[in-house]
Parts: C-alpha cells; sequence; structure tokens
C-alpha cells in the first residue's frame, strides 16, 4: 500500500485477502491429508454394483411377467435409477478418474444410457450453481418456474398464482414426482436446441436408445395399462429421491443479492446446509448430505467427503463462519417453511449473513 490509499480501501483489501487466506488454508489440510486423491476401488465397486442391479431389475420384470406385481421392479428402478444420475454427477465433477476425458466420456455414458439424461445439459446448469450457490438472477437452481423461490419472484403474482405462491410449500413434494419427467424433457429440448453442442447426436442417441428401448420392452411385455403404470412410478419415485436429495441442501438458506460478491470459502458455506445421517442417508442422497464440503471441494470422491467434515467444520468455526448442519426432515420443514414465507411476501425471509453483518 501506498501512502496515499485511503484507509477504507486497506481496510477492504486486508479483509479480502484475509478470505482468500482462509480458503487457502484450508485447502492445504484437505490436501496434506490426501482427501483428493482418487477412490478407484470405491468407484468401480459402485459403478459394477449399480450396472448389476440395473439387468437384475430388468430380469425381475420378465419373470413376473403380465402382473400387477410390476410396480415392485418400478420402485427399485427408480432408485437404481437415482443412483446411476449421482454417479453422473459424481463423473462430471471429476471425482472418480484422473483424466478429465476419461470423467467426460463416462459421465455422458452413464447418464446417457443409464440414466436417460445430457451430461451436457447438467454440465451447464450445475456448474454454474456451483459457481454462484443460492445468488439472485445467477442460480439456475433458484429460478422461478411454477414454484417462487426469492420473494422478488412472488410479488408480481396475483389471483391463483398470487394465493398458491402463498401455499407452495406443500405443494413443493408432490410436484417433486415430474422432477423425473422434467429432467428428461430438459435434457432433450437443451440438446435439440443448442446446435453447437459438441456429441449432441451421440447424447441424444443414448437417451433415445435408453428411454425408447426401455418402453419399447415393457410393451412387448406388458398391455398398455400395466405399462403407464409401471413408467408412471418409475417416473415419480425417480424424481422424489433426485428432488429430495438436491433439495434440503440449498433450499431455504441465504439468498444472495444478485450484486452482491462473496468470498468463495462464505459463499459456499452459509449457502449450503448438511444432513445429518448414517449409512443409509448417505447411499440415498448419493453423499449430497455433505453438500457443504462438495461445494469446497468438487472434485473430492464422495467416499472422503466424510473424513473431510471435521476438518471442514473445525475451519469454520476457527473463522468465525457458520456451519449448518440438520436431520433431513428438519430440512425438509425448513423448505416448505421458506416456500410459504416468499409466497406471503415475506422480505429477506432468510437473508445472508454477510448482507446483515455489513448492514450493521
Amino acid at each position: 500500500m501506498t501512502a496515499d490509499t485511503p484507509a477504507d480501501t486497506t481496510a477492504t483489501l486486508s479483509l479480502r485477502e484475509r478470505h482468500v487466506g482462509a480458503y487457502a488454508a484450508l485447502s492445504v489440510r484437505v490436501r496434506e491429508r490426501g482427501l483428493l486423491g482418487r477412490r478407484y476401488g470405491y468407484y468401480w465397486t459402485r459403478i459394477v454394483a449399480t450396472v448389476a442391479a440395473f439387468a437384475l431389475v430388468w430380469v425381475m420384470v420378465v419373470l413376473i411377467g403380465n402382473s400387477w406385481w410390476q410396480l415392485v421392479p418400478a420402485a427399485v428402478l427408480a432408485v437404481v435409477n437415482a443412483q446411476f444420475g449421482f454417479l453422473g454427477h459424481d463423473l462430471a465433477h471429476r471425482q472418480v478418474f484422473d483424466s478429465a476425458l476419461w470423467n467426460a466420456w463416462a459421465a455422458r455414458l452413464v447418464s446417457g444410457l443409464f440414466a436417460g439424461l445430457s451430461y451436457t445439459w447438467w454440465m451447464g446448469k450445475h456448474n454454474t450453481h456451483h459457481r454462484v450457490p443460492n445468488q439472485e438472477g445467477k442460480d439456475p437452481d433458484i429460478e422461478s418456474g411454477v414454484l417462487a423461490f426469492t420473494p422478488a419472484a412472488a410479488a408480481p403474482r396475483t389471483g391463483f398464482a398470487g394465493w398458491f405462491a402463498r401455499n407452495q410449500g406443500w405443494a413443493f413434494f408432490p410436484l417433486l414426482t415430474l422432477e423425473g419427467l422434467q429432467l428428461h424433457a430438459a435434457s432433450v429440448q437443451t440438446l435439440l436446441r443448442q446446435k453447437t453442442v459438441k456429441h449432441r447426436w451421440l447424447e441424444l442417441s443414448f437417451i433415445a436408445a435408453r428411454l425408447g428401448g426401455y418402453v419399447a420392452l415393457l410393451l412387448a411385455l406388458l398391455p398398455f395399462g400395466k405399462v403407464a403404470a409401471f413408467v408412471g412410478l418409475q417416473l415419480a419415485v425417480f424424481g422424489v429421491l433426485l428432488g429430495g436429495s438436491f433439495a434440503p441442501n440449498h433450499k431455504g438458506m441465504p439468498i444472495v443479492p444478485a450484486d452482491m460478491k462473496v468470498d468463495f470459502l462464505r459463499r459456499q458455506v452459509l449457502m449450503s446446509r448438511n444432513i445429518r445421517g448414517g449409512a443409509l442417508t448417505e447411499f440415498m442422497m448419493g453423499g449430497l448430505n455433505y453438500q457443504i464440503e462438495h461445494h469446497l471441494f468438487p472434485s473430492m470422491p464422495r467416499p472422503n467427503l466424510k473424513r473431510a467434515q471435521s476438518i471442514v467444520r473445525a475451519h469454520c468455526a476457527e473463522h468465525g463462519v457458520a456451519y449448518t448442519e440438520t436431520s433431513l426432515w428438519r430440512s425438509y420443514s425448513i423448505v416448505v417453511r421458506y416456500l410459504n414465507a416468499v409466497g406471503l411476501g415475506a422480505r429477506d425471509p432468510f437473508q445472508c449473513p454477510l448482507v446483515r453483518q455489513y448492514r450493521a
């Protein structure tokens, strides 16, 4: 700093440097523990087991034949598809292989052929979310549609739309039953509209083979009514599983104003929520119950997130950064309460701690 540098500028730069240094120090601690190293045994075991489960579901479908018991493998298939979705997520974040190319192509294969989703669509949407979680006008995960995720989005709604917004929290989880259909539709629409996307026809072919082959096989085995029930149940459970895994992590956490700049450590920690639970919670959420650690270190292999938690929690306490963790059911109640508060016109229902700090 020069003698002419204003005191407030010096203080601002010093604050910024401390914030940058805080994340750098955490990163060093995590790297020294080897927590960013690959976990090939874990991932190969999970990939093989999930593919085997997928095959076994279809063996069950063939053996059961024309019966309403087909709804059992339909529900199991939804669980398996959700696991493919989580694997595609990990591959897209380069958690599995050292090679970026291997991760990308494996993600394209797993997402398209097994889950029926577009790797390109997911990368564009999800990477943006990671850069600006819960920031108005920037995070695609809080873009308002049927639901209004911010007071600014709810305010103009009148009539039935206004009534719905005031009660939208109660509709959130029923609407998740449509999330599976929406994910497939968004994947296909993105690939059809964005004509400059590399490998888009290959991805479309993967998705067409997965979804078309799925329906064709069912029609060959079952009457139309049972096919409709099978597909409807599978999509509904698939949507609830994926949506129910992502919703607890950020919904109801602070909303960042569009023009506000936040350092990386606070941006990722203050806008994220961890979910307590055991092995079943971790399995059903694909490791996303350690959302804070995942956002701080997106390329960290899933099984290492739990090992990193104590380091991250202690580091946050050391630097005065609030670390949020709660139960799964408590997180769901927070989501419902937040959405209803937004619809009722509450201003800043979950205000960013940094805004409060600076305003104070």
